[in-house]
């Protein structure tokens, strides 16, 4: 053992020897050396020809690396210290005929920087502690370093990708070449950011030989999400998947493979790691941004000899906006790893912790635009009470309900008693409010998605997301939405981790299947959630923080096929936006681009209990926790108590509360130890007690509000889609207009309308893939969603996009009055032609001729122009082909051939 010494140099030499000993190395001085004591040798003071070293380091009886030590004041300076380093490095050992060693460090016990001689222009990096000597021996028997072997990442082939992604890897793996410590990408939802990650990392893994991998995320759901997308991803220059190639681990304990080389884990789990602790499952279900507890000060991390600071080269994080400041950057800062952030909704922390090193951008609105993801529409519904709140009379009978049994009770009111918009789901539950929302909503489903009627000619619902208060807010929605649609348990779920059911099987049977048709979740599902046939996002809770909010909305913007689409939504044709319905205001409500670093005056008991869980040891977080539970204590129930005693494992709250408060107690550390103490504290509370507490806290009854019945204010779509709405008019007027010159099916409507007989699909279908080509957000499907806002429409959505654009065609040349299906035109004016050949004393057509007619007629409308030559094809030669035609009609066939393709055009 080392002494413990006092002036500023011998105490950070004490401070370097500890660091050196917990990283695996044996501190011996020059005079007396042991080869056998371990397999790095730390040797103090050893000779060169330019003076003794601080330290010398040995692996395997050869030196590798040199350690130049400096007292702690001489932090802000130590930079200057690199040469001095290098010197004692490219110097000769006594008694040693040595090549220039490796591997330098400066330390003052505090600060650790390294740098690796090897590298392409060699840089010193801050590390944690020490790398261990098993480390640096494999690294000696590379041939090139990790940073040299960058450049040996070939080309990325673009085939697969899509233009976003390709920048974002090409500019990755070229700010890795420049020895970037850390990238961001910032990819909007839904534009494939997981896909993008694997691609990333499997380049890393294959050609730059990364030892291994990982992927930090928030909550156990987007671990289980992830670990899918390995599992389903194969390379484009190899036809096995990712898992068949490399070795995926989805951390569930305190255990890492040493043969995994993809590690998938939250952020909650590794800091549990790193403290060496088991952790509960219950601290990874809920996203860790969302707690309004923050300590103080980072909580502390201390070197882990089972995982050393090589552990991870790369590290992702996953919507890295949201958790990796305060409370957990330590975590980060310990690995010796390159960081790679991904997130749809960055802030000035996100650019600023990544060293504004923001290697690619994507926006949602370009995204839009590249037709990646799909836009969304805002439609409002407000309420009297959910705008102003109520009052409840005195004399009333009320009903109230415990939160925990849902036991009810009824009660009269003793005082007159208000309540407030944010009181509602919480302590006060008025269900008049939520049925007159659902209510709106089923209403107005057919203004909000119209022609979806079913074969029964009911509304189809569309796949709809909600988002709940709380858990118990949850249940009433979905009580009331299965009365008020008229439907069975199948029909509207929960998915929270709180369900009986299980939540991957439900989110896979509201993704794949018919049933459910709307899913109710707190925030289970509110980030990275694939549910690519969602069409409605409803908010019936606010949200204060515009990153997390921005999350929740991308769940409706992913694109779907139409056969996919079809499968689980039967009455729709393409998915051409989502909705997103505001029940609360949240599209207005003041957000907040992140959470106040400064920890807020009143925090929900839920978060306090997280942080004990998570192991944060602040003073005035355990006396917070001790006041709650005095105050719990004074209303809850005996079997309450009862039950706390149980799930603590014996204690009474009495003593949970006294636990509590010993912590900070010098008569108490005194008998014992802090950290006894606080351990004592960490063991008592479980996921099942928390969930028990938070559930039990305070106000444990609601007051049911089945007197003040509420109505609906507005049920409309947002000023702003309306304004969206006419902006994508106009913009597709100003390409019509620039082009109408240039494409034939432009020339006809605009400049030659007596030639519009002679239009065909295939000069449309050139019109279409030109505005597809260029203007993609300006796709007719998506013109004719911003018409059916702003204007009366036919009541159905066009067959097709052909249809489509001739019928916005046919509107913005002011053949038509309104915008109609060019097909339903088509009907009108084949009616309209019959008529006139039946008048007077014309013969009338037969049963046989008005069929071939009506044939026709449906390949105009397909067609939009028939051919003599088109009867030889399908459907007419299946019916006899020219032949009959002319057999029906004789000499008229061709005069009425034309008579068609003109007045059904018209």
């Amino acid at each position: 053992m080392y002494e413990i010494n006092q002036n500023p140099e011998q105490i950070a030499r004490d401070k370097i020897d500890k660091l050196l000993s917990d990283s695996g190395w044996a501190i011996q001085s020059a005079k007396k050396i042991n080869w056998n004591e371990s397999l790095g040798i730390a040797i103090k003071e050893y000779q060169t020809d330019v003076g003794p070293a601080d330290y010398v380091l040995f692996v395997d009886r050869k030196p590798v690396g040199i350690v130049e030590a400096k007292k702690e004041e001489a932090a802000y300076n130590i930079s200057v210290v690199e040469e001095q380093s290098v010197g004692y490095a490219k110097a000769k050992l006594k008694y040693l005929n040595n090549d220039p060693l490796r591997f330098v460090y400066e330390s003052t016990g505090i600060l650790t920087r390294f740098t690796d001689l090897n590298d392409p222009k060699p840089r010193a990096r801050e590390v944690f502690s020490f790398h261990t000597p098993q480390t640096l021996l494999n690294w000696s028997k590379q041939e090139k370093t990790l940073r040299g072997r960058f450049f040996d990442i070939p080309e990325l082939e673009a085939d697969g990708f899509r233009p976003a992604q390709i920048k974002a890897i090409q500019n990755l793996e070229n700010s890795f070449r420049q020895n970037k410590p850390r990238a961001l990408i910032q990819m909007a939802t839904g534009a494939g950011k997981t896909f993008t990650a694997a691609s990333f990392v499997y380049r890393l893994l294959k050609f730059a030989k990364a030892q291994r991998v990982l992927f930090l995320v928030n909550t156990r759901n987007l671990g289980e999400q992830t670990e899918q997308e390995f599992m389903k991803f194969v390379p484009q220059d190899d036809n096995r998947k990712f898992t068949e190639l490399y070795n995926v681990q989805k951390l569930s304990s305190s255990y890492i493979a040493s043969d995994a080389q993809v590690c998938i884990s939250t952020i909650q789990r590794l800091y549990s790691i790193l403290k060496g602790e088991d952790l509960d499952e219950k601290a990874e279900e809920e996203n860790p941004n969302e707690s309004n507890w923050k300590p103080k000060e980072p909580l502390p991390v201390v070197y882990n000899q089972k995982n050393p600071i090589e552990t991870f080269d790369f590290i992702v994080i996953d919507e890295c906006h949201q958790s990796i400041y305060n409370l957990w950057r330590q975590v980060l800062d310990y690995f010796d790893a390159f960081l790679i952030g991904l997130t749809a909704t960055p802030d000035k922390r996100t650019f600023g912790f990544f060293n504004e090193n923001v290697v690619s951008e994507y926006t949602y609105d370009e995204s839009v635009i590249d037709g990646v993801n799909v836009p969304y529409d805002v439609f409002i519904i407000e309420t009297e009470i959910t705008k102003n709140g109520a009052v409840i009379k005195a004399k009333e009978l009320i009903e109230k309900r415990e939160k925990l049994s849902r036991r009810k009770r009824w009660e009269q009111t003793e005082e007159e008693e208000s309540y407030t918009p944010n009181k509602l789901d919480k302590d006060i539950v008025n269900p008049s409010q939520i049925r007159n929302i659902i209510k709106a909503y089923k209403e107005n489903l057919p203004k909000i998605f119209p022609n979806r009627m079913d074969e029964k000619g009911e509304m189809e619902v569309p796949k709809t997301l909600i988002f709940a208060k709380t858990d118990s807010h949850a249940d009433d929605i979905i009580k009331i939405v299965r009365e008020e649609f008229g439907e069975g348990n199948d029909f509207c779920k929960k998915v929270t981790y709180k369900t009986d059911e299980d939540p991957k099987s439900l989110i896979n049977r509201f993704r794949n299947n018919y049933n459910p048709r709307i899913a109710v979740t707190v925030d289970m599902i509110a980030q990275g959630t694939d549910i690519k046939p969602l069409e409605v996002v409803m908010f019936m809770r606010d949200v204060k923080s515009s990153n997390y909010y921005e999350q929740m909305k991308g769940r409706g913007c992913r694109t779907i096929n139409s056969d996919d689409f079809q499968q689980v939504t039967k009455t729709a044709k393409n998915k051409t936006h989502f909705v997103i319905v505001d029940a609360v205001g949240v599209e207005k409500s003041k957000k907040t681009d992140s959470r106040p670093l400064e920890r807020k005056p009143s925090v929900p008991m839920k978060d306090l209990l997280g942080a004990v869980l998570m192991g944060a040891t602040d003073e005035d977080l355990f006396s917070s926790l001790a006041n709650r539970l005095i105050r719990l204590d004074r209303q809850i129930s005996p079997d309450e108590k009862e039950k706390i005693t149980e799930l603590s494992g014996g204690k009474t709250i009495n003593t949970i509360i006294k636990d509590l408060l010993n912590v900070y107690d010098p008569d108490e550390i005194e008998k014992s130890s802090q950290e006894e103490l606080i351990k004592e504290v960490q063991t008592t509370f479980s996921g099942k007690l928390n969930e028990y507490l938070e559930n039990v806290r305070r106000v444990h009854e609601q007051i049911i509000d089945v007197v003040n019945l509420d109505t609906v204010l507005v049920a409309d779509w947002d000023k702003d889609s309306t304004d969206k709405a006419n902006e994508i008019i106009t913009k597709f007027k100003a390409y019509i207009e620039e082009h109408k010159d240039e494409i034939i099916a432009l020339k006809i409507f605009y400049n030659e309308p007596h030639r519009r007989r002679e239009l065909t699909s295939k000069m449309v279908k050139e019109l279409l893939e030109n505005i597809k080509a260029n203007k993609p957000y300006l796709a007719p499907l998506q013109v004719w969603e911003a018409y059916r806002q702003l204007e009366e429409t036919t009541p159905q959505s066009p067959k097709n996009e052909i249809i489509a654009l001739v019928s916005i065609l046919r509107r913005l040349t002011g053949l038509d009055a309104k915008l109609t299906g060019y097909d339903l035109t088509i009907d009108k004016n084949f009616q309209e032609w019959v008529f006139k050949k039946h008048k007077g004393n014309s013969p009338k057509y037969s049963a046989e001729q008005m069929k071939w007619l009506r044939m026709i007629k449906e390949h105009i409308a397909t067609s939009l122009h028939v051919e003599i030559d088109d009867l030889d094809y399908t459907p007419f030669d299946a019916q006899g082909g020219r032949g009959k035609m002319w057999q029906l009609f004789g000499e008229e066939m061709n005069k009425i051939i034309d008579e068609l393709n003109e007045a059904l055009a018209a």
